[in-house]
């Protein structure tokens, strides 16, 4: 009598459980385990966002282009393209810098962006009645989108350095609190309500991290929502974008223009899309196509399960960088992850929004998929940032320190099985 093969026994009792839906829930949560999951995720959802984003300028500014730039119709793109070019090694080398590097960039960076800010609000060039541009010689940037990340850096050391004061409602007020008002309020000077909102965002996101007491948000947001209402009241073409944004066809030939053609390019599209390039609406009928109002162009050429593939790859991003934020022991790669995060999906939710006419129109840029190097350089810097901070977890590091390992092997073994033959 044969014994059985303890592996062979276990393969044909493997063969006899059928596959199901545990089963494949099962095999979901381990992959989700695994220690690089959230360095790939990261990593995945980026590149694919990055991609959607070329094409979608590509499409999305053809015609702009063409009537613009002397029947140039790749004049927006190629731009583009130089941003990302710009960019990729920027976030490469924040992905590579030791926290030690980031956090002796925190303070430098607090005050860089404030006098680029106070710059702007004095000397910079007002688009679209929002004076949120500076000109540097040649290039024009806005330096609200550095100011954004630049502030969440140093509000994250900042609070890293006081993590055991942090119980002390004075410790949480003190320095980030007016630091990030001073910011806020240069933003406001310059009539950007949208990036003003952006940054509060970030403030009651942080402050949230570092447990700050429930009372102190209800004032907070009751402060800014009456500021926000008195500051629009003051513009008659933003209160009027304002007032009329649940109905955009009350108004069509006005200030419902751009949002009424923008619900046009979504429901046009419908489960698939029209196809890449196959935009109507971007033939004039909607301002700002390759920009503010392209996640309209994306729905209009890609169709709802475009759409829903932007959103989904952004939830990925937010899904992975809470993880790395979870798991780390470092307060600092806590707070910064979590600050980028709510940036970076509180910018999507209000651009998705501000598309689907659920939010007034205030100018504000989907990340990584809008036009725009000032969004696009410190959103792959930021993005690297967290890409860094998952490669360092120490379970992913061991796992690439032995990839590396076993591909040195494998490629030694490979020479010498050459040499032989």
């Amino acid at each position: 009598m044969t014994t059985a093969n303890p592996e062979q026994a276990r393969g044909r009792q493997a063969a006899r459980v059928k596959p199901g839906p545990l089963s494949w829930y099962a095999a979901l949560r381990e992959a989700l385990d695994r220690p690089l999951t959230s360095y790939y995720l990261l990593l995945g959802a980026s590149a694919l966002l990055l991609t959607i984003g070329v094409i979608m300028v590509l499409s999305a500014s053809s015609v702009y282009s063409y009537q613009q730039n002397d029947g140039d119709s790749y004049a927006v793109v190629k731009r583009q393209l130089m941003w990302v070019a710009i960019g990729l090694p920027c976030a490469w080398v924040s992905s590579r810098m030791t926290h030690r590097w980031v956090r002796r960039l925190a303070w430098p960076g607090y005050f860089l962006s404030l006098v680029l800010l106070l710059l702007t609000a004095f000397l910079g060039v007002a688009i679209n009645g929002n004076q949120n541009w500076l000109r540097l010689g040649p290039v024009v940037i806005q330096p609200a989108e550095i100011a954004k990340f630049a502030l969440i850096l140093w509000a994250a050391h900042v609070y890293a350095h006081k993590e055991r004061r942090l119980d002390n409602l004075h410790q949480v007020m003190m320095p980030v609190v007016p630091g990030l008002l001073a910011a806020t309020g240069l933003v406001v000077f310059g009539h950007d309500l949208g990036t003003a909102l952006v940054l509060f965002a970030i403030l009651l996101g942080m402050l949230w991290v570092v447990g700050a007491p429930a009372r102190f948000f209800v004032v907070c947001i009751s402060v800014v929502s009456v500021t926000a209402i008195f500051l629009a009241s003051t513009s008659p073409e933003r209160l009027a974008r304002i007032t009329n944004f649940a109905d955009p066809f009350k108004d069509f030939h006005d200030t419902g223009w751009q949002p009424a053609h923008g619900l046009y390019a979504l429901s046009t599209g419908g489960w698939f899309g029209q196809g890449i390039g196959a935009s109507q609406q971007k033939w004039g009928d909607l301002p700002e196509a390759h920009t503010d109002f392209i996640f309209a162009v994306l729905g209009e050429e890609l169709g709802l399960v475009g759409t829903l593939l932007v959103i989904a790859l952004f939830l990925t991003i937010a899904y992975a960088a809470l993880r790395v934020a979870r798991e780390t022991k470092d307060p600092f790669v806590r707070y910064a992850t979590f600050g980028v995060v709510v940036w970076l999906l509180g910018q999507m939710i209000i651009n998705v929004g501000m598309v689907l006419a659920l939010l007034p129109v205030i100018g504000i840029p989907l990340p990584l998929v809008s036009y725009g190097g000032s969004s696009l350089v410190p959103t792959l810097v930021a993005l690297g940032l967290l890409i860094g901070f998952a490669r360092r977890e120490p379970e992913a590091a061991r796992a690439l320190a032995q990839r590396r390992r076993d591909r040195s092997v494998g490629l030694s073994a490979g020479r010498v099985t050459r040499r032989g033959l």
